[in-house]
């Protein structure tokens, strides 16, 4: 028998007793509840772009389900490495999380010497959040209807073509490369510090064209303001039924699609990992949520696409394919 204070305790509850306390002595309770304060989703983009949009769906959905709140921070700058940069630094104890993307977890490998987290080692995947083909846009009068013709134009403009995008490595950027590699053609890129921006100056014929995803584009698409000449992708977009596909254009090569999904920092445990999963799951099956989502062009996850591992996949195939070829473009920046 072990003496504690006043209290006279069993040999084998003193040993639990150890095997549950933290790094101070103070026990923690494998079954504690999560969360008991609120918990903060960092973008690592401006308010008002398509990953925005999504990310504040589901922070909504999973404090629902989680019985808290989901307090969504936007860190923008250097194509989201500032804002993961600091969800890495964070306490990994379930309540600092990323809205992670294809551009910064697969694209900014290439296009950065540094990074301020490795995208397969400094984060734990909670699962997918949704993904969505891009489409290509154009300005008003350019006076194109497909690939071919805006590959004939920039041809003939000799480098003064201008594309936009949220950013150097958002996701945009790293779509509108890809395809300019397939064309072999080159196009000066403008970035701004977010869509919204990019997108005003396509409307006003500022830029020639953009790659975007349909969360923010169909809307000026609709209403005429742009015009848009292709999706980037072997799928079909419901709202443009006629829309070209990269495939049938000629670059069966370019098949893109963005996708964005929440991460945890390195060593959160297991126990809250799931929590947070299971939160996920619940959220994404909504039927108001996918409707919601389907009218925007955003696919939302299903079966085992919402497993962590799914994540971990995506991220380690797209940087065994995308990274080299986007190196070999000289993409890196200084």
């Amino acid at each position: 028998m072990i003496t504690i204070g006043r209290r006279v305790v069993s040999l084998a509850v003193a040993l639990a007793l150890a095997a549950t306390a933290g790094p101070s002595g103070i026990a923690l309770a494998q079954d504690a509840p999560f969360p008991t304060r609120p918990i903060t989703l960092i973008v690592p983009f401006p308010a008002g772009g398509p990953s925005d949009a999504l990310a504040r769906a589901v922070a909504h959905g999973m404090a629902e389900t989680l019985g808290g709140t989901v307090v969504v921070e936007n860190i923008g700058g250097a194509g989201g490495t500032i804002g993961l940069g600091k969800v890495a630094a964070a306490p990994a104890d379930g309540y600092t999380l990323g809205f992670g993307t294809i551009g910064t977890h697969v694209a900014n490998v290439a296009l950065y010497k540094t990074l301020p987290y490795d995208p397969l080692t400094s984060f734990v995947p909670i699962g997918l959040a949704g993904t969505a083909p891009m489409l290509v846009v154009v300005r008003p009068g350019l006076g194109v209807s497909d690939l071919r013709g805006l590959k004939a134009y920039i041809a003939a403009s000799g480098g003064k073509t201008t594309y936009g995008s949220a950013g150097v490595g958002s996701i945009a950027h790293f779509a509108c490369v890809i395809m300019l590699a397939a064309m072999k053609q080159p196009a000066a890129h403008v970035p701004y510090r977010g869509i919204a921006p990019a997108m005003n100056d396509l409307v006003g014929g500022h830029i020639d064209f953009m790659c975007d995803q349909p969360t923010t584009a169909l809307a000026q698409v609709t209403a005429g303001k742009v015009k848009a000449v292709a999706v980037l992708s072997d799928d079909t977009v419901p709202q443009l039924p006629g829309l070209e596909t990269v495939a049938k254009a000629g670059y069966p090569q370019v098949s893109f699609r963005s996708w964005s999904a929440l991460f945890a920092p390195k060593g959160t445990p297991p126990r809250i990992v799931e929590r947070l999963n299971a939160a996920l799951r619940a959220t994404v099956a909504e039927p108001a949520l996918q409707a919601k989502m389907q009218a925007v062009g955003v696919d939302l996850p299903r079966g085992d696409d919402l497993a962590p591992a799914a994540v971990s996949t995506l991220i380690a195939d797209g940087i065994a394919r995308d990274v080299p070829a986007l190196k070999a473009l000289g993409a890196a920046l200084d």
